[in-house]
């Protein structure tokens, strides 16, 4: 398990999966300090060949890139991209050893079935996604506390 990572981390994740693009939207409205890219792999033209994994290999599980190109993969690439964010204490049982091998597979069968699982919760996801819209829309009046768009691709993806 890693323990430190030079920024910016590149995200690959699957845009076509409600779950993950809400979640991803979520870590780039508390990214801040600008240390993560995320990179849709379900977007036309995507190709992973430049890390040396297939389409299937991050389409099985959540990629992410270092500055230096090595990966993380599954809970390690969760682990550093929630660190980056401030909430690395929420995935601090990721790094038990106890726990570590569990959570890895729960997240394995969470990936393989994240369609399904979407699906089931969509009702929910919907009501979800319009109310942190209305949020940023109510922040944004307030204040100017203009969050960033987080349908925007980030300047720095490089698809």
């Amino acid at each position: 398990m890693p323990t430190t990572t030079a920024y910016p981390l590149m995200l690959f994740f699957d845009g076509a999966c409600p779950l993950c693009r809400l979640e991803m939207d979520r870590l780039r409205e508390r990214d801040g300090l600008r240390r993560l890219v995320f990179v849709d792999i379900a977007e036309p033209g995507f190709d992973p060949a430049p890390w040396a994994v297939t389409l299937a290999d991050m389409q099985a599980l959540i990629h992410a890139a270092r500055p230096d190109g090595s990966l993380l993969i599954g809970i390690d690439a969760l682990h550093q991209a929630y660190t980056a964010v401030g909430l690395g204490h929420w995935t601090v049982p990721t790094t038990l050893p106890g726990l570590r091998p569990l959570l890895g597979r729960a997240y394995a069968l969470f990936a393989r079935r994240r369609y399904q699982t979407s699906a089931m919760l969509m009702p929910w996801l919907t009501r979800l996604e319009a109310a942190r819209a209305l949020r940023r829309t109510q922040a944004c009046a307030a204040g100017g506390n203009c969050p960033v768009n987080p349908t925007q691709t980030d300047e720095r993806s490089p698809v």
